[in-house]
């Protein structure tokens, strides 16, 4: 699986993201699901998507909350972070979803279309104390049932493109691109040049064609 940044920069970008939502939601007050909205507008999230190390490894989670709040509200946060012992939940959903951003390499608009604050939290109590992969594992099956078109299709329909038309472009057999498509063969099997054809007939990436 592709994941989003190098394995080095996730436990970073997971504390940061999980003071981030601690910070945010128990000390400046700030509703969770308006949190995620703010986040999601901002370019922070774009940035930790893209694994940018000023923004993983540079920043605190107050710094990153403070910096959110400037640019999509125009506001300055003063407010001094308090002592805490342990793991809010808040912290635990900052956390969590950092760690599915970067295995899936989906961006965090789409997680966060997926599953909503109020979702997350529900979620934290029977997850907290498992393995980091089940979480992972129930994004999974919840973002494919969300987004039940495969990334070939979705990309060949924004484009205009038939299915016929894709073939005669790209090269691919028109019964490979069907079954890309109906996922009856799996289009993250298919060799690099195939993708690559597809992708460029397509003018997008070779990763963007791929399933999380």
């Amino acid at each position: 699986m592709i994941h989003a940044y190098q394995e080095i920069y996730l436990s970073k970008a997971q504390s940061v993201l999980g003071d981030a939502f601690d910070y945010a939601v128990n000390t400046c007050r700030i509703d969770g699901s308006d949190f995620v909205k703010l986040f999601i507008a901002s370019s922070v999230s774009k940035r930790m998507e893209n694994g940018e190390p000023a923004c993983l490894t540079g920043k605190s989670g107050i710094e990153i909350v403070r910096g959110i709040v400037l640019e999509t509200k125009g506001q300055e946060i003063q407010t001094e972070p308090r002592e805490h012992f342990g793991r809010s939940g808040e912290y635990w959903i900052g956390w969590a979803v950092a760690y599915y951003q970067w295995y899936s390499g989906r961006k965090y608009g789409d997680i966060f279309r997926v599953v909503s604050f109020e979702d997350l939290q529900k979620m934290y109590f029977t997850l907290h104390e498992a393995d980091i992969t089940k979480f992972a594992d129930i994004m999974d099956a919840r973002m494919k049932e969300f987004f039940s078109e495969t990334n070939l299709k979705r990309i060949r329909t924004v484009y205009g493109l038939t299915q016929s038309e894709l073939a005669k472009r790209s090269g691919v057999s028109l019964r490979s691109i069907q079954m890309y498509e109906q996922r009856n063969k799996n289009i993250n099997k298919a060799s690099a040049d195939t993708i690559y054809r597809l992708a460029k007939a397509l003018g997008c990436t070779m990763e963007d064609l791929i399933e999380r």
